[in-house]
């Protein structure tokens, strides 16, 4: 288990915000800083502060101040080599049928994996099959409504940045509306197009940070929890001292065709 930085979501992001910068520059004919200078600072002002603070009243100051780390983990996720572990309970099936599932205990400290190690010494001390099975997937149950709950704040980050970019939006129309009596109409037009600079801001947060973030969120769990229940398997079958062959096609068996072992 180790972290591994993922650049491709990085670049395909970069790729898609130029995309739309520069279908709006040379094909819609505007100019960048329209939407990025001082005219859009106060659409962006209300959709990044009201996004912000709905989200603290929804979801809670703790969860809230977890945003920066998930996001990190979103890019920088745990990698848990699935085909490594399947190939050491193999292994460890092996010496358990020919040496007693006492005989592995040296090998926990060689197992840096916490879920995995918990899982063997469980099975070293003699606990019942259906014991590990319970506690296995108490926690992985646990986990999951954690990683829910991490997920949920960037879905709902993504439900209120669009709302607050229309409040911006509307706020932005009636201050413009107040000033134009009298005024010059091609000044009337440029304050209302930069009123809607504020929905823009809104919907470029949902659709391309906070709803994309909370997809890969659900993405890292999947991959977690996958890891999980094929450690759970493995144990729960060297504990019951089936075959090393049997162990490993039970295992195998468990992954996507494209991941399983080549004959």
């Amino acid at each position: 288990m180790q972290k591994k930085f993922e650049i491709i979501p990085i670049i395909a992001w970069v790729v898609a915000v130029a995309g739309i910068l520069l279908a709006y520059k040379y094909i819609g004919g505007g100019k960048i800083l329209t939407l990025i200078g001082k005219p859009a600072l106060e659409g962006m002002i209300i959709v990044f502060i009201g996004t912000l603070g709905a989200t603290v009243v929804g979801q809670g100051w703790d969860h809230f101040t977890k945003v920066p780390s998930l996001m990190g983990l979103a890019f920088n996720p745990l990698q848990y080599n699935v085909k490594e572990s399947i190939d050491q309970m193999v292994n460890f099936a092996s010496v358990a049928r020919k040496d007693g599932v006492l005989a592995l205990e040296k090998e926990l400290p060689n197992l840096k994996e916490p879920f995995f190690k918990k899982m063997l010494s469980l099975a070293i001390d003699g606990n019942d099959p259906d014991v590990i099975r319970s506690i296995a997937e108490t926690e992985m149950t646990f986990v999951a409504e954690r990683h829910s709950v991490n997920a949920k704040i960037f879905d709902k980050m993504g439900g209120y940045s669009p709302t607050l970019g229309i409040i911006g939006t509307v706020v932005g129309l009636i201050a413009t509306f107040a000033a134009a009596a009298g005024g010059d109409p091609q000044d009337l037009i440029k304050h209302i197009s930069t009123a809607f600079i504020a929905t823009l801001w809104g919907i470029f947060l949902a659709n391309l940070v906070f709803l994309p973030i909370g997809d890969k969120l659900k993405n890292v769990h999947l991959e977690e929890a996958e890891y999980m229940e094929v450690v759970m398997r493995g144990v729960i079958s060297i504990q019951e001292g089936e075959a090393p062959s049997i162990v490993k096609a039970k295992l195998y068996s468990m992954l996507p065709a494209s991941k399983q072992e080549k004959k």
